[in-house]
């Protein structure tokens, strides 16, 4: 229980931003793992009851949490940048530049936790967290999208963030920035030829050819 005098809801994620905190200050020499997270929770007082209930799944939950953190200190970045000034691919180019910078700003953790996450148990964890990355990337560039559309640009700009985040940690800042401008023109290559496409024209052939097997021709009498 708190006895900060913080309501109670509150408890829980101000825990969570002082152990994640502590993580970060242990994860570049103990690794990512579940005694880190054992060692930082302990650093902030906590119980193991405590740590059981704040972070039941353990790293996993760090990982997340300090993905989210990212993910906000990227568009505070961005708060002063108007993205209808912009070209669409120079929106999206500030947005993934912006949340790689967020990650590089505490290297050597996120060195730790990008080999955590690479881990074929959490790739479903990675994959989560990058697509919600990308839709937020996706709406703060404008995008209105309910089709298909919607799911396509999210899942190809994935695609670029996850070794783009890789590139920078890794290789540095140059080795990423090339290597999201060569993707991003891909993508709006696609998304040129894309526009010119009626994808929804075999549907309609099938469609139609159904209702004539079940109905007749719809000149018949």
């Amino acid at each position: 229980m708190t006895t900060t005098g913080e309501p109670a809801d509150d408890w829980a994620s101000i825990t969570e931003r002082k152990v994640l905190d502590a993580a970060l200050d242990r994860a570049p020499t103990m690794g990512w793992n579940a005694r880190m997270v054992a060692s930082a929770c302990k650093a902030c007082g906590l119980s193991d009851g405590d740590r059981e209930l704040l972070l039941p799944n353990g790293p996993r939950d760090l990982a997340a949490l300090l993905w989210r953190r990212n993910d906000d200190a990227a568009f505070e970045s961005l708060a002063g940048v108007d993205p209808t000034t912009l070209k669409i691919r120079e929106r999206i180019s500030r947005a993934v530049s912006a949340r790689l910078e967020a990650a590089a700003a505490g290297a050597e953790a996120e060195k730790r936790v990008a080999g955590f996450m690479a881990l074929p148990t959490n790739a479903d964890l990675a994959l989560t967290l990058t697509w919600a990355t990308a839709d937020r990337i996706w709406r703060w560039a404008g995008d209105v999208a309910t089709d298909w559309n919607h799911q396509s640009k999210r899942t190809i700009l994935s695609g670029i963030l996850i070794p783009a985040m890789t590139l920078r940690l890794f290789d540095g800042k140059d080795a990423a920035d090339a290597f999201v401008a060569a993707r991003i023109e891909n993508v709006m290559a696609f998304e040129k030829w894309k526009a010119g496409k009626d994808f929804y024209s075999p549907l309609r052939a099938a469609t139609d050819f159904l209702a004539r097997l079940r109905y007749g021709p719809r000149d018949a009498a």
